[in-house]
């Protein structure tokens, strides 16, 4: 292993490793996994309890642990790991050093401290605001203060990686073009300074009202700017995820993408037009104009569709064209049979991909549109969906790339790969779950945010269809398998970084086949064919089903027209 005081080389993917960036890659690892499991737990609770034959916590524990698991999972652990993801991008795949580590080290200490404060200040009671913290409803003053720390530290964090790109252009540690998985890392920073400024505007006053220092704050106003932090932290997700899509296809196949121009472009169009899509939890407001609501929901809201399109299809077209250009040629799908399935970073990646798409991504469009929306907006149908997009979609993407980088950033030997083998597999059945019953649910009206479906203590009865029921009980049986599933990858990745054997030479293992292309993964560079036949029958069927399943929406729509 080649070294010296500031950097160590990689003997397996050849990577010339910054060591301050290899530690702050470790510790925002690591605290995340610590929050996906806190926050884990706390979602496991809201499960079982909206799981009406098990309806395990009283209505006060219901809604402080439905906030800490928004806050926990929805924020901390995601940002927490983007931000390890935006120092692999950069100071990683570029073979630069990081710019100012000190800088980087006290965002990451503001986002600890803040996200430890928010927890505390919602463990105490009074502050059971759940995720959206809407006023008129208070919390504590702590609470808004450490979300304003924890954003002031991932900003810092967003430019530390933009000093990091300029630092590796100046000294000329790459050649050509960033490579593709740090232009998707960049598209994700670039959303991020957009969402974390958004946050900290409205945070501020909200901050100074809980303390009596303002009078009041518009709730109108607050919804309006708030939603711009509250869903564009999911359009972060969505670029850095479908960066490690590209990632891991590369190191664990070799895989290009179709053509890295049009990739490109497809993230230039999530900059654009993705935090528009924040629209759709504003449409039933009566004090934003028809006209905003429309262009958002409609013209631009399908250009940053577009971008998902584009990676839907290149993302398994390029894993195509590496298998084929490896021999697997019989058939449509012979190439996606003999995949390296075993492989949990890329099976992980690959069900991320397809359930993002068709759990998600479909639904995302059904509810961005103005008139569908109105039928489903507070209904649970709008978690299922973002269970879809942040679980399904992130957590399972990160999980994968996961794999990859305890052998590559720990110098570590992963234990108990049997289960690692099953733990995607596992969690995915377990999401997928979870996404579908709760959307089936909010199809038949189930509230988003009620503690009891069955309303029992409630003056007036209203019954859900039986059906209804089946599916909520349904989803607590997801939920469970979803956390033995998370809860074998928290065993499995702390064990590993713990007790696993330390790596040297070329013994370095993640589970994966003949070897990684730290080429692909760290070079610009595109597949050089468009012959994907398999591909393009997965898309057809993917356009099939999304036709089938928007008119069926409407549909719906049409049966409540006779209730006006």
């Amino acid at each position: 292993m080649t070294m010296t005081s500031e950097f160590r080389t990689c003997p397996v993917t050849g990577l010339r490793i910054h060591r301050p960036a290899e530690m702050l890659i470790k510790v925002n690892a690591v605290v995340a996994i610590v929050f996906l499991a806190v926050g884990g737990l706390f979602g496991l609770l809201v499960a079982l309890t909206r799981w009406p034959a098990v309806h395990l916590l009283p209505a006060e524990w219901f809604y402080l642990v439905l906030t800490a698991h928004g806050l926990d999972v929805l924020l901390v652990w995601i940002i927490f790991f983007e931000m390890a993801v935006l120092y692999f991008a950069s100071a990683v795949l570029l073979n630069s050093r990081l710019a100012a580590p000190k800088a980087a080290w006290t965002g990451f200490a503001l986002m600890l401290i803040g996200a430890v404060m928010v927890n505390v200040a919602v463990l105490q009671g009074g502050s059971s605001v759940m995720f959206t913290s809407y006023v008129p409803m208070m919390a504590a003053p702590h609470f808004y203060l450490g979300l304003l720390l924890f954003a002031v530290g991932a900003l810092i964090g967003c430019f530390v990686f933009f000093g990091t790109l300029v630092i590796a252009k100046e000294e000329k540690t790459y050649e050509g073009s960033i490579p593709l998985v740090t232009f998707g890392a960049l598209t994700a920073a670039i959303i991020a300074v957009f969402t974390i400024a958004s946050g900290a505007i409205i945070l501020l006053p909200t901050f100074l009202w809980s303390l009596g220092l303002v009078s009041n704050i518009d709730t109108l106003m607050y919804k309006t700017v708030w939603w711009a932090m509250g869903h564009s932290s999911q359009q972060i997700n969505v670029s850095a995820h479908v960066a490690v899509w590209y990632a891991v296809a590369a190191i664990t196949i070799g895989a290009k993408p179709i053509s890295e121009k049009v990739s490109r472009v497809a993230f230039l169009l999530y900059i654009l037009f993705l935090q528009l899509a924040s629209a759709h939890h504003l449409l039933v407001e009566p004090g934003i104009s028809s006209e905003w609501k429309i262009f958002n929901t409609s013209y631009a809201m399908y250009l940053a569709v577009l971008g998902s399109l584009i990676h839907g299809m290149t993302v398994p077209g390029s894993i195509e064209a590496a298998q084929r250009a490896k021999g697997y040629t019989n058939g449509l799908f012979e190439w996606l049979r003999k995949a390296p399935w075993g492989n949990p970073a890329f099976a992980g990646m690959f069900m991320s991909l397809v359930m993002f798409g068709f759990l998600g991504g479909i639904s995302g469009v059904v509810l961005g549109t103005e008139q569908i929306n109105l039928i489903m907006h507070n209904t649970i149908y709008v978690p299922g969906h973002f269970h879809a997009t942040v679980v399904a979609g992130t957590t399972l993407a990160f999980m994968a790339i996961t794999y990859l980088l305890v052998p590559l950033i720990f110098q570590r030997e992963l234990i108990l790969t049997g289960w690692a083998k099953w733990q995607p597999y596992i969690f995915g059945l377990g999401v997928a779950g979870i996404s579908l019953f709760m959307m089936g649910a909010g199809t038949l009206g189930v509230a988003r945010r009620h503690w009891d479906i069955t309303f029992a203590d409630a003056p007036l009865q209203f019954d859900y269809p039986a059906s209804a029921f089946l599916m909520m009980g349904l989803n607590g049986m997801s939920a469970v398998l979803a956390a033995v599933g998370g809860a074998m990858f928290v065993i499995i990745i702390v064990g590993s970084v713990l007790f696993g054997k330390r790596t040297s030479g070329a013994q370095a293992e993640a589970p994966r086949p003949a070897g990684p292309s730290p080429a692909a993964v760290g070079q610009y560079g595109s597949a050089g064919t468009l012959r994907i036949p398999g591909t393009a029958v997965m898309v057809a069927v993917f356009f099939t089903t999304f036709v089938l399943y928007y008119f069926v929406n409407w549909k719906y729509l049409a049966e409540v027209w006779p209730l006006r």
